[in-house]
């Protein structure tokens, strides 16, 4: 009965432990800024966070972040942002739904039909 308490109270502080991550400790740093404008960074954590992003400063960016969500998922999110806005990209983003068949053909009609311009007299 003992040994069997011990186990499972080992295997509760063991869980515990795992499930604080706010002991989690940096396990690599790396920080660049060049004179150009230009910069680089990337951590990891002893948690399994790793995030890396280079750049120009206030034009471009572009990274990537991996970590393990709560309920056990990996996440993995790339992403750029540019004169195009931030665009993310990773397999956990929703997405949007299929354009429904009417639409489609709605559209296409307009594009084989267009209208033409009447002008009215003043």
């Amino acid at each position: 009965m003992f040994k069997s308490a011990l186990i499972i109270s080992m295997f509760l502080v063991a869980a515990i432990r795992a499930a604080d991550e706010s002991q989690a400790e940096i396990t690599k740093y790396r920080n660049e800024i060049k004179e150009d404008g230009s910069y680089s960074w990337e951590y990891g954590t002893s948690n399994n966070i790793d995030a890396q992003e280079s750049g120009v400063g206030g034009v471009s960016a572009a990274g990537s972040v991996k970590y393990t969500a709560p309920d056990g998922t990996p996440i993995e999110l790339e992403y750029t942002a540019d004169e195009n806005g931030y665009q993310p990209r990773g397999a956990h983003l929703p997405t949007p739904p299929p354009i429904p068949d009417y639409i489609l053909k709605a559209l296409a009609y307009i594009e084989a039909h267009p209208f033409t311009r009447i002008q009215l007299k003043k």
